[in-house]
């Protein structure tokens, strides 16, 4: 089995695919919303939802740079690119990145798509090592 730098255990990974899964599903939900383009004039929300997207895309970012291996890189780089088309979004709105809504639901759908893949590599390796007879 591959070695893992931060979905280093099952329970990591679990917890790293509900997450996943929630955010798509608020890709999802705010795909259906219109975004503004933010000026000084914008609401706070606005600029706070920028702020979040911000530390997330940078956290994101260092995670997939520390990754351990090729899946787990891939990983974080696909919920990486998802964030930051959600920040280009917040900051030039609708109009200037029409596909960031799209974007961002292929790239954290393909994400659980990898997630699954890593998740049933630990689940094999459980279930090899229950079945194994003990020395």
């Amino acid at each position: 089995m591959r070695r893992y730098a931060i979905l280093s255990n099952r329970k990591r990974v679990i917890i790293a695919l509900v997450h996943t899964v929630a955010f798509l599903l608020l890709a999802v939900y705010t795909g259906t919303l219109v975004v503004r383009p933010l000026h000084a004039g914008s609401p706070v929300s606005g600029w706070i939802m920028a702020g979040v997207y911000c530390a997330v895309t940078t956290a994101l970012l260092v995670l997939a740079a520390v990754s351990g291996n090729p899946l787990e890189r891939i990983y974080f780089g696909l919920v990486t690119t998802s964030a930051g088309f959600g920040l280009a979004r917040q900051i030039v709105g609708d109009a200037g990145v029409p596909a960031a809504v799209y974007v961002r639901v292929a790239m954290l759908a393909c994400a659980v798509a990898v997630g699954v893949v890593i998740w049933r590599e630990y689940s094999e390796r459980m279930a090899t090592s229950q079945s194994s007879p003990a020395n």
